[in-house]
């Protein structure tokens, strides 16, 4: 079996799902080639122990953001915490951020306005954002024009082929994980097939977003190779290219 180096653009090993079996998944994960991972945080609160996983593994690189899905434990002050912490820290990117207008209970005007401070601290501090979009894109895009200066990856990308061309005209990058395994997921794979190589990222989301095959089972970093799989045969290229590339785009975004 061929040797990859595989690059995890979005997974979240410091969530409480790997407390007890952290060093294991670690272990699993870079047995098989996945070898790096970047961690966007979720909460004010998580900052300190996503950091203190980070440096305990090898290979494992921080961003620090506010989720929109945990609005109600964001607070103005996060804000200038958050621009603290990247001064601090120097973390390889800022995220996750962005917007979901899929969950009703989410106030979209406190949403807005945590996305846009946080795409101005990336321009500031020229670091890379990632971006959660749920039905959201269109105002995800006007957003990142607007504030301009940026670069980043939409991760889990939903949107449609002619969204995607503007992503990748203001420098943006999809990230594709676990739903390109579904049979169900025509458009993504579509898309998949025919994208320019060198805006796309392989990621996990772990622990969510598990493969099929694997529904309702905690997702992780390890099966980043199910995807590389998948991602491959709908291209026609070798997975050791699409692992390779993939790796390369994530490398540039992030540690460049």
């Amino acid at each position: 079996m061929p040797y990859f180096d595989l690059f995890d653009s979005h997974s979240h090993l410091d969530a409480p799902e790997f407390e007890h079996d952290r060093s294991e998944v670690v272990a699993r994960a870079q047995a098989e080639g996945v070898n790096r991972q970047l961690l966007p945080a979720v909460e004010f609160a998580s900052w300190s122990n996503l950091k203190d996983v980070c440096d305990r593994y090898a290979g494992l690189y921080p961003a620090y953001g506010l989720h929109p899905m945990y609005l109600a434990s964001h607070r103005p002050e996060h804000i200038p915490a958050l621009r603290h912490w990247i001064e601090k820290e120097k973390p390889n990117a800022v995220g996750e951020c962005g917007l979901d207008f899929f969950v009703d209970d989410l106030d979209p005007e406190q949403q807005r306005f945590y996305f846009i401070e946080q795409l101005k601290l990336a321009r500031e501090f020229e670091l890379p954002v990632v971006v959660h979009a749920r039905r959201a894109v269109d105002e995800v895009i006007a957003s990142i024009r607007k504030t301009g200066a940026l670069r980043g990856v939409i991760h889990s990308y939903s949107g449609s082929e002619e969204q995607a061309r503007q992503l990748f005209n203001l420098g943006f990058s999809l990230g594709i994980g676990g739903p390109i395994t579904y049979d169900r997921a025509q458009r993504l794979r579509r898309l998949v097939t025919a994208m320019p190589i060198e805006h796309l990222l392989l990621e996990t989301d772990s622990p969510d977003q598990p493969n099929a095959g694997y529904r309702g089972q905690r997702n992780e970093p390890v099966r980043l190779l199910d995807v590389l799989k998948v991602v491959a045969e709908l291209r026609g290229q070798p997975e050791e290219e699409i692992a390779r590339v993939t790796a390369a785009n994530a490398e540039r975004l992030f540690l460049g």
